[in-house]
């Protein structure tokens, strides 16, 4: 078995490793140049290939979780001029610091082993997606990994944040339920809600996939494998309350300081949610003082492109998937799944009102590419320049200090 896998790897490995490796560097190329262009206001340049270039708002809290564990506390006991709400970092789940303690075992910084970490889940996640695709290079396939490496948000996936590793999760799971392996789909259900609350999302395909997946089982073991990977996928979160409860000696303390500092909590009704998130502008948060370079001054409205990017792209996701029903009178399992996937992941961050996260939340929509080569040449084509103007917008913005 070890020797036949090897003899393949060897006559087939530009097959097999190079694609996913060329689209893993061009993203970093394409990034850096955007880096390079976004010049902050104050004349300092961005440093793409130090931690500090990767590191934004929410990094810190990754960062704080990873070294000390977590913690809560009203925010006037340490900072006496602070609004009277609650601080610290259990709005932010434990999967990636908790990798990034473990990596930086190997003498690293937790900066730096941070930064290694989404940089692997990123190469993970396109060898995984090139798996998913069949492993063979055409014109659909090299235009679907063109998309992924300027994918809308994806800016993200090379942050000191947890999409890369959550996203790689969330593909890791759709191969386990592809193989029909149970032990792969929960593993990796449970990693993706471990790292992120829009992982949860495996936890609604797992269930489903009861419906589309399994199929060699009968159905009473079809629903013992759907319903007992989507448990163990679900304890993710149990997992993340529980470390938090541990430090805080409350259950819900996610909950409260979500509703103390963000106003979040519960339900929201989706719709009216967007309507708030489309009107509030990225550079509501933070605009660099001074002159703007031209890129970073033209992204200031790039909230309203990206969210009808992100539209545009659910819909095109959803009427192949349509399509391919109609004509074929099926999907395929791994169709199936990103299918749920991305409406889930698309939903999520409305659902629970996260206006200043929404646009990096959508670039776990990445599984969607498993469809993708199943649409129009054109449309792939055209995809792409939509994507690659976005991203250059979104990384100007992000290198320049504005997004959160």
């Amino acid at each position: 078995m070890i020797e036949s896998l090897t003899s393949v790897l060897r006559r087939d490995w530009r097959r097999f490793l190079l694609p996913p490796a060329v689209a893993w560097l061009v993203s970093n190329l394409i990034t850096w140049m955007i880096a390079k262009a976004s010049i902050a206001g104050d004349g300092s340049s961005v440093a793409y290939w130090s931690t500090a270039g990767r590191r934004r708002w929410d990094s810190e809290h990754y960062l704080s979780i990873a070294k000390t564990g977590y913690e809560m506390f009203w925010c006037h006991e340490r900072y006496p001029n602070f609004p009277d709400v609650m601080c610290g970092n259990v709005a932010w789940f434990p999967g990636y610091p908790m990798m990034v303690r473990a990596f930086s075992a190997t003498g690293l910084s937790y900066e730096i082993s941070a930064v290694v970490i989404t940089e692997v889940a990123l190469l993970g996640m396109f060898a995984v997606l090139w798996w998913l695709l069949g492993g063979k290079l055409s014109w659909s396939t090299g235009l679907t990994l063109a998309i992924g490496a300027v994918f809308p948000g994806g800016i993200y996936f090379h942050a000191i944040f947890p999409i890369a590793t959550g996203t790689l999760a969330l593909l890791a799971c759709v191969v386990g339920v592809k193989r029909g392996s149970w032990v792969i789909a929960a593993a990796s259900g449970f990693v993706a809600t471990a790292c992120h609350l829009v992982g949860a999302v495996a936890v609604g395909m797992l269930l489903a996939s009861v419906l589309f997946a399994w199929r060699k089982d009968p159905w009473p073991v079809r629903c013992a494998k759907g319903a007992g990977a989507a448990a163990i996928a679900g304890s993710g979160v149990l997992w993340a309350k529980w470390l938090m409860w541990q430090a805080t000696g409350k259950w819900d303390a996610y909950e409260i300081i979500q509703e103390s500092s963000y106003k979040q909590g519960g339900l929201h009704e989706p719709f009216s949610a967007m309507a708030k998130a489309y009107g509030v502008p990225f550079s509501e948060w933070y605009r660099p003082k001074g002159h703007l370079p031209w890129l970073v001054e033209h992204s200031q409205a790039a909230h309203h492109t990206q969210f009808w990017l992100n539209v545009l792209f659910v819909l095109l996701v959803v009427a192949t998937a349509v399509v391919q029903l109609v004509r074929h009178r099926r999907l395929e399992v791994e169709q199936w799944a990103a299918l749920i996937l991305t409406v889930g992941v698309f939903l999520t961050p409305f659902l629970a009102d996260a206006q200043m996260s929404w646009y990096r939340n959508h670039a776990q929509m990445f599984v969607a590419l498993i469809l993708v080569p199943r649409m129009p040449r054109w449309v792939q084509v055209v995809l792409l320049a939509l994507c690659a103007v976005q991203y250059a917008l979104l990384g100007a913005m992000f290198f320049s200090g504005v997004l959160v």
